[in-house]
């Protein structure tokens, strides 16, 4: 028997009525963003949606330097999980307040090498646009204290502007980005905790495998501790 054929404005209560709920706020850089270069925001959450593709399923996983927590949303869509820390108390205070229903995220302040995190405890973690604003002696202790609280077959991904992007950036981009990397270096520092790591490119919103420097963003992803 036919359905029952229903008129436009019945058709659009339906559709969209239970879509009209509480609003939450933009954290304050997600704001900035919003205001100043909206596109870029697209980019970021491509990013996250790539980290999430990649942890679908597994248990716990934490994000190093979480920020206003823009895109964490989407990985805790992918995993039971997310602890996600951030040294900048404002961040974590305001984190807690707009997110509060997401209850598969907590928020923790301080940095990973700082946070006495139990060994062994996570099954990925990954950091978006976070070790260009490290000082250079920090690289080592960055991905082992990472490493050092994933399980044996756990999964680091970094994410970061390319060195050769650095020409193209802006000032306020090129003061922040203190230490930048290529696709070799990342390498080459993963390598030294995870058996595997393998390189990804990032132009815009679209993911590849291409010609290293022509990558504006580029991944890396250490699979397996040694």
């Amino acid at each position: 028997m036919p359905k029952k054929k229903i008129t436009q404005q019945q058709a659009y209560h339906l559709g969209t009525d239970y879509q009209f709920v509480d609003s939450v706020d933009l954290g304050p850089w997600t704001s900035y963003s919003l205001w100043h270069d909206p596109k870029h925001m697209g980019f970021v959450l491509a990013r996250y949606k790539f980290c999430a593709k990649m942890f679908d399923g597994m248990d716990k996983v934490i994000e190093v330097g979480c920020g206003d927590a823009f895109g964490t949303p989407i990985i805790a869509q992918h995993v039971n999980h997310v602890l996600a820390i951030e040294p900048d108390g404002r961040h974590i205070e305001g984190n807690k307040k707009r997110l509060a229903q997401m209850k598969k995220i907590d928020f923790r302040q301080g940095t990973i090498q700082d946070l006495k995190l139990p060994k062994a405890s996570f099954d990925g973690a990954y950091s978006i646009d976070v070790i260009e604003h490290l000082d250079n002696h920090l690289n080592g202790p960055f991905v082992a204290s990472q490493a050092r609280i994933l399980k044996k077959d756990g999964v680091c991904i970094i994410g970061t502007p390319n060195i050769t992007a650095n020409d193209y950036a802006s000032e306020r981009s090129r003061v922040q980005h203190i230490n930048l990397h290529s696709q070799k270096s990342l390498k080459n520092l993963m390598a030294e905790y995870f058996q595997r790591v393998f390189l990804f490119g990032m132009n815009d919103e679209v993911l590849h495998t291409g010609y290293a420097p022509m990558c504006h963003y580029i991944f890396g992803m250490g699979v397996g501790l040694k």
